[in-house]
């Protein structure tokens, strides 16, 4: 080979690598966010419980002014087009069973508990810190965006889907020491048809942990906005904040229906709890073992006896009507005045995963 000919090759080859490293260079420009989020997933339970720290902007602003979603179908399309870069996914939401109370410590310390009840629920705890709103953490669970025993986040390219985890909590607490939970209401669908804008019931958690620090201002805040509900379902939501307050958000025949507490606490499963001909549903056995609880107790808990509480309203593992094995998949203690949360999953009580989420403020 002459000495031209090697030399052509060198410029050819040093002008591949360079082109090869602005590439480089512009995908990381473009997807740093994304990649630093993927990077910081970790497996932290073998049931398994992840968890993730958001990084960037998801786009709620945006999904705001473009009309919000009306159906599941809508909020995946922004999901897909804003977080995955058109990769696609679906989002569903199936029937769920779930128990939800609210107590106080001995110390004075306001604790929002929770067990979310489904067939196996691999887990993420996602932590978000958007620029213009609160920070929080929220749970997600992982079949909802196409995980399952067959398929975990275990690799970067396995793990992409989870970038969809800010649109789909189910329960959470924000830096204000703001809690929610949504759980199951079998019946009407609720689609509230106004000129407000559209969103879902898991939009509607994003916005509330994003944007709320009080139960006064997440009513306010779900009262600006259409509901429709996901999976052709009906939910209520339990809400409780550092200050005390709690109140449960219901939907009857489209229209929002609010329920105080009506002592030292409040607790909610799976039928309605507005006053009238509405207590219909299931988990009634499941809410008088918390009612009686917290009763026996005038509402004052231990996180320990918290997290006992959510183990006796538990469910086995079971079969449903459709034939699928529900029990509970996680229990959750949320610390509204510390801003902490300890986590069990699959009904493991005697191994939990605690995290305290943000610094006295």
């Amino acid at each position: 080979m002459s000495k031209k000919t090697k030399k052509i090759l060198k410029i050819v080859a040093a002008s591949v690598a360079a082109v090869l490293l602005a590439v480089c260079i512009g995908i990381y420009a473009l997807f740093h966010n994304e990649i630093s989020t993927l990077r910081s997933l970790e497996k932290v339970n073998d049931y398994p419980l992840y968890t993730m720290d958001y990084q960037g902007d998801y786009g709620l602003d945006a999904f705001l002014e473009q009309g919000g979603a009306s159906n599941d179908g809508e909020l995946v399309s922004f999901v897909v087009k804003r977080l995955l870069k058109g990769l696609p996914i679906e989002i569903n939401i199936p029937s769920l069973g779930c128990s939800t109370f609210t107590a106080t410590t001995p110390d004075g310390d306001y604790l929002f508990g929770r067990n979310f009840d489904l067939d196996y629920s691999p887990a993420m705890l996602v932590r978000t810190k958007p620029d213009d709103g609160y920070e929080s953490v929220s749970m997600v669970n992982l079949g909802f965006i196409g995980y399952g025993e067959e398929k975990l986040p275990d690799s970067l390219l396995s793990s992409i889907t989870t970038l969809a985890g800010p649109y789909a909590p189910l329960d959470g607490i924000n830096e204000k020491g703001l809690s929610i939970g949504v759980l199951l209401i079998p019946t009407e669908e609720t689609n509230q048809d106004t000129d407000k804008t559209d969103i879902t019931t898991t939009t509607a958690i994003r916005m509330i942990l994003d944007r709320c620090a009080t139960v006064e201002e997440a009513v306010a805040l779900l009262e600006q906005y259409d509901m429709h509900s996901s999976a052709n379902s009906c939910y209520h939501f339990h809400i409780a904040d550092a200050q005390g307050n709690s109140v449960i958000v219901e939907y009857i025949d489209n229209e929002m229906k609010l329920v105080e507490p009506q002592g030292a606490y409040q607790a909610a499963t799976n039928f309605l709890l507005t006053p009238g001909d509405y207590d219909f549903g299931h988990g009634q056995d499941r809410y008088e073992i918390l009612t009686t609880e917290l009763d026996a107790k005038n509402g004052v808990l231990s996180e320990k006896e918290a997290m006992e509480l959510l183990k006796s309203a538990s469910q086995k593992p079971h079969k449903t009507d459709s034939g699928s094995i529900s029990s509970t998949q996680w229990s959750v203690v949320y610390n509204n005045t510390k801003r902490t949360a300890t986590i069990s999953m699959g009904r493991d009580y005697e191994q939990t995963f605690e995290i305290s989420l943000f610094d006295e403020k």
